[in-house]
């Protein structure tokens, strides 16, 4: 929690009401022990007593309403030996519709108010200034009251702006740090599987075949070793990519990623549905997780800006192909932002780029009421990876 730029504004006020409080209690002595003031000694004891209970307050936190109590009936006997102590009713007033909630706090001081009107003229005599005193004074506490109620509310409205714009920072911050880091391991983790992975793989299979094609070579006992170091470090290899795979195919299938993806978008006015068709297979790593997070993006569109109620993903397995299609139907894709660029919306050419990076297709249909992004990979590339996983068991 960061300090309110208000709060000078508020120590300034609370010490404004102290010097204010001392200063009535001041001239209410001073003209209580005047000579021919008829209870001077009563004066004094009950002034010091009221300012003791004035300022040790602070220390009532926990018994506010008694501690006003007390501050209240001291100042009624004021009142009744001095009539100038209902300038002290001003002070009383602010304490009053601080500490007390409406409608009490008014009612609080609406009595007051009646009290220093009674007190005042029975002691001194009937006037209007007798009257329009208290009454004036207990508009102006009124007012100030509600003005420093109303800059309090903005004031703490206006802290809680502060740290959810701190706090969104931060969330953003590191997200943005998390999304660098698995970019990183991605990139690693494909990298690693398009150098050493295939590499070790070609060199297993030019092993095997090469002690396939000479049975009785002298040196066919340091081949076969050869070879099964290779299917060591290539199983290792392959180790290490999963690891560095996106943590949402972390333990999970391609279809249960995307059935996660679709229960954490689920929403009160969202509904998600997940369809698989087809022969579901193991596809090549970096199209995995491409398809992860093409459809990550896809759905977060949607939920961004779609205004749908209905969104569904359908991964479909054929012989040659798989196809992913991400469609809803809500408002639309705005043409100027299709049109915007070859490959449309920032979101939209990311989610492109990556496709052709994996050697894919992406295509983008949108109208009202409908809205599709359809993205499909070649399985071409899959057989030899099978190939070679099977050649390296």
């Amino acid at each position: 929690m960061h300090s309110s730029p208000l709060t000078p504004v508020f120590t300034a006020l609370h010490v404004g009401l102290h010097v204010l409080v001392t200063a009535l209690a001041a001239v209410v002595a001073v003209r209580g022990i005047l000579p021919g003031a008829p209870h001077p000694i009563a004066t004094a004891v009950l002034i010091a007593v009221f300012l003791a209970v004035y300022f040790t307050g602070r220390w009532f936190s926990a018994r506010i309403p008694q501690w006003l109590v007390l501050l209240t009936v001291l100042w009624l006997g004021l009142v009744l030996v001095a009539p100038d102590a209902i300038y002290l009713a001003f002070g009383l007033f602010f304490l009053y519709l601080h500490l007390m909630n409406r409608p009490w706090s008014l009612l609080a001081v609406l009595a007051a108010t009646v009290v220093s009107v009674l007190g005042y003229g029975v002691q001194r005599g009937w006037s209007v200034g007798g009257v329009i005193g208290p009454v004036i004074g207990a508009a102006v506490a009124v007012g100030i009251a509600l003005g420093y109620q109303a800059l309090f509310r903005e004031s703490a409205e206006r802290q809680r702006l502060i740290d959810e714009l701190l706090n969104a920072r931060a969330t953003l911050a590191e997200r943005e740090r998390t999304a660098g880091k698995l970019g990183e391991r991605e990139r690693l983790a494909q990298e690693i599987h398009d150098t050493v992975a295939q590499g070790l793989s070609s060199i297993q299979l030019l092993l095997h075949a090469a002690e396939q094609g000479a049975p009785d070579h002298p040196a066919l006992h340091q081949i076969r070793l050869a070879r099964e170091t290779a299917a060591e470090n290539l199983a290792e290899t392959r180790r290490l990519i999963a690891e560095l795979a996106p943590a949402a195919l972390e333990g999970q299938s391609l279809a249960q990623a995307l059935e996660r993806i679709c229960a954490r978008a689920q929403g009160p006015a969202l509904r998600t549905q997940l369809v698989v068709e087809g022969a579901p297979e193991r596809l090549p790593m970096p199209v995995e997780a491409a398809l992860v997070r093409i459809a990550q993006g896809a759905v977060a569109n949607v939920v961004r800006h779609a205004q749908a109620d209905l969104m569904r993903l359908t991964l479909t397995y054929e012989a040659d192909e798989v196809h992913l299609d991400v469609v809803d139907n809500g408002i639309g894709i705005d043409p100027a932002v299709l049109d915007r660029t070859p490959s449309g919306s920032f979101g939209l050419a990311a989610m492109r780029g990556r496709v052709e990076q994996q050697g894919g297709t992406m295509a983008v249909e949108s109208e009202p009421g409908h809205t599709a992004v359809t993205v499909s990979f070649p399985l071409e590339s899959a057989a030899p990876e099978r190939d070679d996983a099977a050649a390296g068991r």
